[in-house]
């Protein structure tokens, strides 16, 4: 390793030379504690009985080399401050540590596993111009293990039951909550103590590595969450490392999170160092096709608020991440959670922006539930809540999300959400996922989500699938499997960023609670017609310019999906009319359909 490289913050692989490595026929420990004035390894292979590094020079850099250490033996570092206090901490490095509480680290060699997935990775792309439907899940509460104490299945064995349910589903992509280790599960691994290492409850490095291989092997994307913002405040993690505020701010009012977790210093070259490699580890040797940054706007914003400004240091630090990851992964996706409305957060670093691929579209998701969430009665008065996210969209590259950010905190499910008695809440929810696939942006759904989860998510608790045992959520999710095959398949969805392939084709149906939208291609057009009133909606007539051949791909009123529909009983009337056609349809409370529209 270039040690000036790391002073100077520019490195994105520090973890080839941090923490415990194979070197010849020894294990060579290194960590990096400039205020320490003294560090020793405690371990299995030392029967926990002091060992003191040598600090090379007055590098900050300590360094150990034994011959007795063997991989998969654990140990910790005791560094003892500028005071002579001593703490014990997990290696910063490390690339496995013990289940919690154990706080030790894992002596592991991550070189071994033998990926099989060398044609996904060629042909991946960040998919621009694809369908990208991804599907978010917590790992350890998708399915639960009754044969375990803690209720864990192993990465490869989730990743067996994981795999068909995707293809069947047809999601594209999987993101998976964040998997870096962490000491409390009420944190769903947001409050991080080992950046570099998956969490021990699921396996091994090597399970997740297969994991991976065997989403790729199936034609499936993998995104982890990651954490660059803040970290939890356990003793034996980062904070006060060196006995001295390294990684975190000295103060608490920029030190301390809303969490109560201590917030990164990203103006230090070292802590530049550490996230960098930590994100690029991810995607080099784990084979992750793309991270999405969590609380993005607390690194453009200092603590989040923009009536405090910009934090200019972080900013630079952002827009050297994305550079550097992009040129080392140039197809893998830089998504970012943020809430703000900063410019050019999607834009490349060259241009002035922060480089991100895609952006979480908070305000779309917000103003969508809340037009949802209130009675018909004032859906006329909030009717433009559904098109003023056209207003802005143009600006960054958005993606449309239901995370699981909403079925929390008495926020209620999604389908709760939906305004009404139960009956009433399965149509509006079939005609707010199809408003959702028809607006442009890609897509992102929470687990529990796509069969009508009723009770809120819990890290605890696995999904209620007893409840596809009920005809109406059974009938729910067969529609939330036929909308994404439309999804995935139609082209017409695909081209989000191209202003030409959208067009509002009606929205200005107040009273009536009517919204009909075209997404074009050269030879076809889907149109999707709405009514979000608690009334019929007889003889809606459309204009639509030139002659078309008319197909329904979807009605929510279907019976087979819970409506009161036969197919083929839509009740839709195409004519032409002069140059134009002339299109009539009678639209049930709370449906959608969408039409394929061919031009002659």
């Amino acid at each position: 390793m270039n040690r000036q490289d790391f002073y100077d913050g520019k490195l994105f692989d520090a973890y080839r030379y941090m923490g415990a490595h194979k070197d010849g026929d020894k294990i060579r420990f290194v960590t990096y504690a400039p205020r320490a004035s003294r560090i020793s390894i405690i371990g299995e292979f030392n029967d926990w009985n002091e060992e003191f590094m040598e600090q090379d020079a007055q590098s900050g850099f300590f360094l150990f080399y034994s011959d007795k250490a063997k991989e998969g033996q654990m140990y910790k570092y005791c560094i003892y401050g500028p005071d002579g206090n001593r703490q014990e901490h997990c290696d910063p490095y490390g690339f496995e540590m013990e289940l919690r509480p154990g706080a030790c680290s894992i002596i592991r060699d991550i070189t071994t596993y033998q990926f099989h997935d060398d044609s996904w990775m060629q042909m991946r792309s960040v998919g621009m111009e694809d369908a990208v439907n991804v599907y978010e899940m917590h790992m350890g509460s998708w399915r639960m293990n009754e044969k375990d104490e803690n209720g864990w299945y192993q990465y490869d064995e989730i990743a067996e039951m994981l795999v068909p349910y995707l293809k069947k589903n047809n999601y594209t992509h999987v993101e998976l909550m964040p998997l870096s280790e962490h000491p409390f599960d009420g944190s769903w691994g947001y409050q991080n103590t080992g950046f570099f290492a998956p969490t021990k409850r699921y396996g091994t490095p090597d399970k997740l590595m297969k994991f991976v291989d065997m989403m790729h092997q199936a034609g499936i994307g993998v995104i982890m969450d990651f954490v660059p913002v803040h970290f939890a405040v356990d003793g034996y993690g980062l904070k006060l490392y060196d006995g001295t505020p390294l990684y975190e701010y000295d103060n608490k009012d920029t030190g301390e999170s809303e969490w109560g977790s201590c917030n990164f210093i990203h103006s230090r070259r070292e802590v530049q160092c550490f996230l960098q490699s930590a994100a690029n580890y991810w995607l080099e040797e784990y084979h992750f096709d793309g991270i999405r940054m969590d609380a993005v706007s607390r690194l453009i914003y200092w603590q989040g608020d923009e009536n405090r400004g910009v934090n200019d240091t972080a900013i630079d630090f952002l827009k050297a991440l994305n550079l550097g990851l992009k040129q080392r992964h140039p197809t893998a996706m830089l998504i970012a959670e943020d809430s703000t409305s900063y410019p050019g957060v999607t834009e490349p670093v060259w241009k002035g922006g922060l480089g991100f691929d895609y952006k979480w579209d908070l305000g779309w998701m917000h103003d969508t539930l809340e037009y949802f969430q209130t009675g018909p009665e004032y859906r006329s008065r909030d009717y433009h809540k559904l098109t003023f996210s056209m207003v802005y969209f143009w600006n960054e590259r958005y993606m449309l999300e239901y995370c699981h950010d909403e079925v929390v905190h008495g926020k209620a499910t999604i389908l709760q959400k939906m305004y009404g008695d139960y009956e009433d809440k399965f149509p509006q929810a079939r005609a707010m996922y199809m408003y959702m696939m028809i607006h442009p942006g890609k897509k992102l759904n929470f687990m529990g989500n796509e069969f009508g989860q009723l009770r809120e998510w819990s890290e605890a608790k696995e999904q209620d699938w007893i409840i596809l045992k009920y005809p109406i959520h059974d009938a729910f999710h067969k529609y939330m499997i036929k909308l994404n095959d439309i999804y995935k398949k139609e082209k017409a969805f695909h081209y989000d960023y191209h202003k030409e392939n959208f067009e509002w084709l009606d929205c200005h149906q107040e009273e009536r609670c009517i919204y009909a939208i075209g997404r074009k291609t050269a030879d076809h057009m889907i149109v999707g017609i709405f009514n979000f009133s608690d009334k019929e909606q007889e003889d809606y007539k459309l204009i639509l310019e030139g002659h078309y051949t008319r197909r329904t791909l979807l009605h929510t009123e279907w019976e087979q999906y819970g409506g009161t529909m036969k197919k083929r009983k839509e009740n839709i009337h195409l004519k032409k009319k002069g140059k134009n056609s002339e299109l009539t349809i009678t639209l049930p409370r709370y449906s959608g359909v969408l039409l394929k529209l061919t031009y002659k």
